[in-house]
Formats: structure tokens, C-alpha cells, sequence
């Protein structure tokens, strides 16, 4: 804190005030330092001079006449007030006409009656004739201080103040009241509460004009370190409280010698006794069901509400509940909940209820790399007790009749569709299907010759399966490699679709050594690569190689018709002694089995000519194995 001296009060013979409270005492010599020299003020050497009080809030700087002579007839006398009421503290000097500061716990509120700083503070009474009377509206917490009256140019100061503020505790609460419920036979615990009061609440507890004695009693002093706020818990026994007894909590201070009470009443009591039924049961689903819920209760019921699964039933509100039942009633419960003054009772039930499967956890399709465990996982609810069947699509074999389907080190013929499906018996079935995809090298198919005009544009084309997609593809023939964009006549493209990659060379201006060249198609991904030899053959050849071509077909096609007709002429032989061997076999004949084995014909093709042979060689291998399935039998038996 700083002060500077006004120049024109200034003398070496006029001592200085120190800037600090009290005012000098007669006789008393205060030391104060200010740029750098020391003044020495002795109050009865004074004949004129400068006086400077300063506080947190106020700088004065006066000029002090000489010879004023002043007495108090009226000082702040200590008080005590209840919070929210106006006071009045005393201060009269008659005779002084100087200026008069009230100071709170030691620091000053404001010059003269300016207390703007606090808007509830005035200074009243006559100036003329000495009066300066403090007056506070509507008292708070905060104005419990020390007050002082200071004549400061007479050196004075009133006797010092004790302004106590009482704050009454706010009203008294009851936990639980103003009625208080209880079961039959259960004690009675009660805690009332009065909060906010200084000095502390008194608390008291009074059934039938007497006070009751042995309650707990603690309080808690507040965080402005002024209030307290009081708890007081009594216990009743069982056999001590009767239904219908008023119970008063009385809290009390200096603030409110009366104190202020709140009161409860006692009522013993018990909760709905419910009783839910369900009829008919069991029920297919779609058919309807009553619920209906009986309760006995004191006080009388007031309330019935229906929920299924926890989710309120609005349109019900009576103790019957009629509904088309579904399978969410098998596993969401019906509850019913019964309400009297005391508090609510629920019970709830389940239906049962036959329906058909229905997929609680579905099975997802997998990616699987080659010679990885494939494990699919499905299950259904249903009732009564269903059975699930795993089995591959365009396969009658059952894989498995649990939830998960294992597949042990799987092979890229594992890929395909898988259907899992549940059945509940006479009451319906459903199914799902799933499907395998596995991770290995990648496939390459494609015509081995393409045709081509002396030229003009040519292109040829590799079409790759491959899971996961290839990383790479490459064209080469002679010392080229070209896997994307132009190089000199030669161009690659490659097109992604839903079945795979296609991946097409196109030659401009076709020479005759493009009709020599072999290329080589190659896809790589992560499991490894496969490759494709194509060759390009121009458009229109020699009648040479066309007549050659229409000669090796023929005798293979005259192959064909013979063999055909030859058997069926066999199967009509056949027929007509199978039939007879059935009629006489018919009594001894206790069942027939018969097995088709899965054929796998794997072509590579080479070259053209022999690609066509291998078809229709293919074709006449699956023709033998059809009737050979369909005659075999009769000449087991």
C-alpha cells in the first residue's frame, strides 16, 4: 500500500499520520517511511498539518485545522439481530462538523455518508448537529463484524462494536414424510434435519405432548465457517409405535426461540399381495391368451399397470389383460403390478408359446485361407425343442446337428454355399444360408486360340478367379513382359468384375509372326500363380486345314450316334429283364441302395483340336456313368 503526501500541505513542521489503524493515541509516536525519509508525529505537538487514512477501499487525503476539540454522546453499543431485520448503530459528536468514516473489522467503508460501495449501508441523522448513525437494511450473514465511528479530524474513535447476527435454521424436514409407511412388526426410524442456522438448531422429538428421549443428535459447520446445519434420528421400536400416532420434529435457536416443527404420521400397513394366471396354456402362437391378476391389498389397490419384456402396456389398465400371443411372449414375461399408498407389488410370467424357428444368431459368411478351420456358427429358438441340420448346398450329407459347423483344413472344393437349417416338429422350419470363400492361388481360364486379320487389331484374353484378388498379372511372349498401358503395337488392359479379373492383350497392325508368337498369361496373389498359353490364329485359314478340320470332327460325331442308339437299344433289353428278375425277386427284397459317385474331370487345355476331343469325350464318359447308375442295381440284386 503506497501514499503520497499532498506538496501543498507538505512542511518540515507538519508531521505525518502513518498510513494504518488505529488513529495515533494521545502521546503516541508512529513511525511511517515515505521516499526514503522518516516522519516523526507526536499528537500533542501538532498545531497543523496533513492526516491520511487509508484502507483496502479507501485513500483519504486531508488537511487537519488545528485546536478542534470533539466528544462522543452516542457510540455503537454491541448488538445482536436476527438475519433479515434493519439496525441502527449509534454515532453522535455534537460541535463537529469534519468528516466521520465507519469502519467494518478495520477497514473503512467509504468518505462521509458516500457508502456506495454498499448499497445497504446508510448514514443517517442530522450532519448539523453531529449526528452520523449507521444504518443496515435487512441484515445478512456478512455484516456480523466489528464496527467503529471515526472523527478524523478530531482523532477520535468510538468504542469498537460486536455486531451478532442470528440466522434461524430453515424449516425442519422428515425424511420420508409427511406420511410415514411401514410394515407390520418393522421399527421406525425417523431423521430430521434443520439446516443453515447460527448459532446450531436444538432439535427435539414430541408424540402426544410429551418428549421423547434417547435420539441421535449431530451437527456439520458449514463451508462459510458461520452456519450449521443439525440431524436428529430417533428410533422407535415395533412394539413402541402404533398406526395413526403424529410424531412433531421441533428446531429451535436464539434466532427462533419457538423453533419451527414439522410433524408426520404413522401408518402401518402392507403391500399388495398378487396372484397372476395365465390361460390357456400351452398355445400355438397367434391364438389368444387372458392374463389376469388378483391382489389383495390394505389400503385398497389404487393402481394396476401391465408391461411385457419391461415396456409399459398403456391400453391396459385393469386386472385383466387379453392378447394374440407371439414367440416374444415365450421369452419377454407378461408382469403385472399392483399399487396401494404403501408402495407396488409386480410379479410376472411367461407363456408358453409354440412357434416356429426363429434365428437368434445368425451365421456370417467366411473368407478362409487354404488348409485353414472353417467354423460357421447359427442358432435358432423355437418351441418346442427344435433340431438344426448344417449341409452344403446341392448336398444331401448332414455336417453337422449343432449350432457351429466345423470345417477341418479346408480345400478351395470346400468353397460354396452352406445352409444351416432348424426344424421344430409340426409347427414349422426355416433356414439360412452362408457361404465359404477360400483363400489359394489363382485360377486362369481362357480359349486357347483366338482369331485374328492379317493386319488389323487383334486381342486375346485370360479370365482369373482368384481369392483374395491377384496382386499381379502379367503378359509375356519371346523375351517381352508387359503388365499394364502400351508397349510399341502392344496394349494390356485389365477389368475387375463380380466373378474376377479379365485381363486383354490387344495387338495393332496383326503381322504374320503374331500368328507364331505364343503368350503366356500369368496371375499372381499371395498363395501363389497359375498360368494360361494362348496363341493367336489368323481369321479365314487355309481349305486345308478347314476340310481337315471337318474330318476329324466327322467320325467323331458318327461315334457318338452310333454308340447312342446302341444303347438305348440295350437299356430297352435291359429293361425287359430287369423287370422280369423284379417280379420274381419282389418277396425277398427288403430294400435297395444304390451310391452316385461324385466324377471330377479336370481339362487342360493345351490345344484347340484337343480341347473339343476332350469335351466330347467328357460328355460320352458322363453318358456310360448314367446308365451304368441306373442298371447296376438289377444286376446287384
Amino acid at each position: 500500500m503506497s501514499v503520497t503526501p499532498l506538496a501543498k500541505c507538505h512542511s518540515p513542521t507538519v508531521p505525518l499520520v502513518p498510513p494504518v489503524h488505529p488513529l495515533p493515541t494521545p502521546n503516541g509516536v508512529y513511525h511511517t517511511t515515505l521516499e526514503s525519509d522518516v516522519f516523526e508525529c507526536v499528537r500533542g505537538l501538532v498545531t497543523q498539518g496533513l492526516w491520511i487514512i487509508v484502507s483496502d477501499r479507501v485513500s483519504i487525503f486531508l488537511c487537519v485545522s488545528p485546536g478542534v476539540q470533539a466528544t462522543f454522546s452516542q457510540q455503537p453499543q454491541d448488538l445482536v439481530v436476527v438475519a433479515g431485520q434493519p439496525v441502527t448503530l449509534p454515532c453522535s459528536i455534537p460541535g463537529y462538523h469534519g468528516v466521520v468514516l465507519w469502519i467494518k473489522d478495520g477497514l473503512a467503508l467509504g468518505v462521509g455518508r458516500d457508502l456506495s460501495g454498499y448499497p445497504r449501508y446508510t448514514v443517517i441523522g442530522d450532519h448539523s448537529t453531529g449526528e452520523h448513525h449507521l444504518r443496515i437494511q435487512r441484515v445478512e450473514l456478512m455484516d456480523d463484524a466489528v464496527f467503529e465511528c471515526q472523527a478524523i479530524q478530531a482523532a477520535m474513535r468510538s468504542r469498537p462494536a460486536r455486531l451478532t447476527v442470528l440466522v434461524p435454521p430453515e424449516d425442519p424436514v422428515i425424511s420420508g414424510g409427511p406420511v410415514v409407511s411401514l410394515r407390520a412388526g418393522d421399527p421406525l426410524n425417523l431423521t430430521c434435519h434443520a439446516d443453515n442456522a447460527k448459532p446450531a438448531a436444538s432439535i427435539i422429538w414430541i408424540r402426544n405432548g410429551e418428549v421423547l428421549n434417547g435420539a441421535m443428535y449431530s451437527k456439520t459447520l458449514l463451508r462459510d465457517g458461520r452456519r450449521e446445519s443439525t440431524v436428529s434420528t430417533l428410533y422407535l421400536s415395533a412394539s413402541n409405535i402404533e398406526t395413526g400416532q403424529q410424531i412433531i420434529c421441533r428446531a429451535s435457536n436464539k434466532a427462533v426461540p419457538n423453533g419451527k416443527e414439522t410433524s408426520v404420521n404413522i401408518d402401518i400397513q402392507h403391500l399388495p399381495l398378487v396372484n397372476l394366471s395365465v390361460e390357456p396354456q400351452p398355445i400355438l402362437e397367434g391364438n389368444l391368451v387372458k392374463f389376469h391378476c388378483s391382489a389383495k391389498a390394505n389400503p385398497p389397490v389404487t393402481l394396476y399397470r401391465w408391461a411385457k419384456g419391461g415396456n409399459v402396456i398403456k391400453e391396459f389398465s385393469g386386472d385383466t389383460y387379453e392378447v394374440i400371443v407371439d414367440h416374444s411372449f415365450f421369452t419377454e414375461p407378461v408382469s403385472c403390478e399392483v399399487t396401494n399408498p404403501l408402495g407396488s407389488t409386480n410379479i410376472s410370467r411367461n407363456v408358453d408359446v409354440y412357434f416356429g424357428p426363429r434365428m437368434a444368431a445368425e451365421p456370417q459368411s467366411l473368407q478362409v485361407d487354404l488348409g485353414s478351420d472353417a467354423v460357421f456358427n447359427c442358432a435358432w429358438t423355437g418351441n418346442p425343442s427344435l433340431t438344426i441340420v448344417w449341409m452344403k448346398r446341392g448336398s444331401g450329407v448332414v455336417l453337422s446337428n449343432e449350432n457351429i459347423l466345423t470345417l477341418k483344413a479346408v480345400r478351395q472344393e470346400d468353397a460354396g454355399k452352406y445352409v444351416c437349417r432348424a426344424v421344430v416338429p409340426r409347427v414349422g422350419a426355416g433356414e439360412k444360408e452362408v457361404s465359404l470363400t477360400v483363400n489359394g492361388p489363382p485360377t486362369i481360364s481362357s480359349t486357347q486360340t483366338h482369331q485374328a486379320l492379317h493386319g488389323e487389331k487383334g486381342e486375346i484374353k485370360c479370365f482369373i478367379r482368384s481369392t483374395p484378388p491377384p496382386d499381379r498379372i502379367a503378359w509375356s511372349w519371346k523375351e517381352t513382359v508387359l503388365e499394364s498401358g502400351t508397349s510399341g503395337r502392344y496394349t494390356v488392359e485389365t477389368v475387375s468384375t463380380e466373378e474376377g479379373v479379365i485381363s486383354t492383350l490387344t495387338m495393332s497392325n496383326i503381322v504374320p509372326a503374331d500368328f507364331q508368337t505364343i503368350y503366356n498369361c500369368t496371375a499372381w496373389n499371395s498363395f501363389g500363380s497359375d498360368t494360361e498359353i494362348i496363341r493367336l490364329k489368323e481369321q479365314g485359314g487355309s481349305q486345308k486345314g478347314n476340310v481337315l478340320s471337318s474330318t476329324e470332327t466327322l467320325p467323331v460325331a458318327v461315334i457318338i450316334g452310333v454308340a447312342v442308339g446302341a444303347l438305348v437299344a440295350f437299356i430297352v433289353l435291359m429293361g425287359t429283364i430287369g423287370a422280369f428278375c423284379c417280379t420274381r425277386s419282389q418277396r425277398n427284397l427288403k430294400g435297395v441302395v444304390s451310391a452316385k459317385n461324385d466324377i471330377r474331370v479336370e481339362i487342360v487345355h493345351k490345344d484347340h483340336n484337343a480341347a473339343r476331343e476332350n469335351e466330347e469325350h467328357t460328355a460320352m464318359k458322363q453318358l456310360m456313368v448314367s446308365v451304368s447308375f441306373y442298371l447296376c442295381p438289377l444286376y446287384a440284386y
